[in-house]
């Protein structure tokens, strides 16, 4: 029995690493969120062990209460932007095969309405542009949610390609630290890659 113990002690050691969050060092970086997105950051981020969804990885400078990149890797039709919580009470909204680029933001907005418990929410710009060649979507947001109230900033980008949403988005409270890394940020966005 000692025996089983130890192994099991020496097995949970191992594993356990695997879980752990990760240093992103400067670098390219294939296979972002398990997907084709791939980037080059100059800095580094830590890669946070938290699975939002399947094809879903957050990247940190702070925390991810006080910067965050996240990068939703080519979500397929039927499928939401993160894993729901309650999906018989509370579904989310789900990425189909008809939508249009203007449509991102306003999925985003409706799955942290939903998922987040967010009562404000404001899409302040929405602008054309690209994304590894791909026709795409820029737009900036502010949100609050219910449980902490913290004003918070956004930045996204978000494509289609071939059916399949491709997003990535900045967010930090919006007071100091959303401009503390916002450029960092847009540095690692320049060099997005499908």
């Amino acid at each position: 029995m000692k025996r089983l113990l130890i192994g099991l002690s020496l097995g949970l050691a191992v594993v356990a690493p695997a879980s752990a969050n990760s240093l992103v060092t400067a670098g390219p970086r294939p296979h972002i969120a398990e997907s084709r997105f791939s980037a080059s950051p100059t800095d580094e981020w830590n890669r946070l062990s938290r699975k939002d969804g399947k094809n879903v990885e957050i990247w940190t400078r702070d925390g991810d209460q006080l910067n965050k990149v996240t990068f939703f890797g080519g979500i397929p039709s039927g499928k939401p932007l993160v894993r729901e919580i309650d999906k018989k009470h509370q579904p989310l909204p789900k990425v189909a095969a008809d939508m249009l680029i203007t449509d991102i933001p306003v999925l985003l907005e409706s799955t942290y309405r939903i998922q987040y418990a967010v009562t404000q929410m404001e899409v302040d710009s929405q602008e054309p542009a690209t994304l590894s060649g791909h026709k795409a979507i820029r737009f900036t947001y502010r949100f609050a949610r219910e449980d902490d109230g913290v004003r918070r900033r956004g930045e996204a980008i978000g494509a289609f390609v071939d059916g399949q949403l491709y997003l990535v988005t900045y967010e930090a409270p919006a007071l100091y630290f959303f401009d503390k890394d916002v450029e960092k940020y847009r540095k690692l966005a320049a060099t997005l890659a499908l």
